[in-house]
């Protein structure tokens, strides 16, 4: 690793110099991990960084998420894109389950709560992503138990992390002079653009590699983007977690494994034990949109799972159904 081009790529991009230095020792201190494998940075296989982060987790589990913007950081300035999503696979919803819990001590109380987790421990980041399903059943199964399907279903359906984001004011003053269906169009073309500027810069798609078999996977997904709307309901299509691993296999279960961005059921659709798993937690997915809807048409919506691949789809599309009042044109 070349530790002062590193620091300069960092310094240009005007990151702290107490982070830079933070950042610096934890790659160091993977390399030296490496060593003793007869390994470096430039030469493991990404595979493997799951085995350090599960390392570290026993060693000092709060220092996971430091090492994964380290390295993170370093994937980006090499160019490492397979490092890139290695990182994110480990990294992704990585908190959902501990945003569960605290709204069920928020809405029915700590001790409920201490009942539903009662000798289970929520996996930490830094295992192996395929091992988090097997939490994902249990406690969804408790959950319904103690309190049953329709408040499991309220609990899931406000996204257990992040939600859409994006400049909503700016959207906002789009949908309101194009109308929604335009304004859809528009959002879908934005996306198609980004996936075309990831492949001819080279740089990955969140977590995946960019090429023209992408590219062309987006520009013909017409439920894209924010999605299309069919009479009352607007249908939105994610793109899949990786569309190229999905687009080069013909196996309808791996195909759905690439679908799936959530890490907490992902590895039971690959082992096929997806059944265990409770059909309501795609909530949660749609929910990442629900906030941005709710802002765009300044109304509450409701969104539901259509088609996920959870439920054996090569895909996971939402129905939006449109509150009253929507300007069509």
């Amino acid at each position: 690793m070349k530790v002062e081009k590193f620091r300069e790529h960092l310094e240009e991009n005007k990151i702290d110099g107490k982070r830079i230095e933070d950042y610096i020792r934890r790659l160091l201190e993977y390399q030296k991990y490496l060593e003793k494998q007869k390994q470096t940075i430039e030469t493991v296989d990404v595979n493997e960084l799951v085995n350090y982060t599960e390392f570290l987790v026993i060693q000092d589990k709060d220092s996971v998420l430091e090492f994964l913007r380290a390295l993170l950081n370093y994937a980006y300035y090499a160019k490492r894109n397979d490092f890139v999503e290695a990182s994110l696979d480990i990294a992704e919803s990585y908190n959902a389950m501990d945003n569960l819990f605290t709204r069920i001590a928020e809405w029915h109380g700590e001790a409920t709560r201490d009942e539903i987790l009662e000798g289970l421990a929520i996996p930490p980041l830094g295992v192996h992503p395929e091992k988090k399903p097997q939490f994902t059943k249990v406690v969804l199964k408790r959950v319904e138990e103690k309190l049953g399907e329709d408040k499991l279903i309220a609990l899931l359906k406000p996204c257990l992390h992040q939600g859409l984001g994006g400049d909503l004011d700016k959207d906002r003053k789009d949908y309101l002079e194009l109308g929604i269906d335009a304004f859809l169009e528009k959002k879908r073309q934005e996306k198609v653009k980004e996936f075309e500027k990831h492949r001819d810069d080279g740089t990955p798609a969140f977590a995946q590699t960019v090429n023209d078999d992408v590219v062309e996977y987006v520009k013909n997904n017409s439920t894209a983007g924010l999605g299309k709307r069919e009479g009352n309901i607007i249908y939105v299509t994610k793109n899949p977690y990786q569309i190229k691993k999905s687009l080069e296999t013909d196996d309808l279960r791996m195909k759905r494994f690439y679908a799936c961005f959530c890490p907490w059921v992902r590895g039971a659709i690959k082992d096929g034990s997806e059944h265990e798993v409770s059909k309501h937690f795609c909530q949660c997915s749609g929910g990442w949109y629900k906030d941005y809807y709710e802002q765009l048409f300044e109304q509450p919506i409701r969104i539901e799972p259509y088609e996920t691949a959870l439920s054996g789809y090569p895909y996971c599309k939402f129905a939006v159904h449109l509150p009253e009042k929507v300007i069509i044109k």
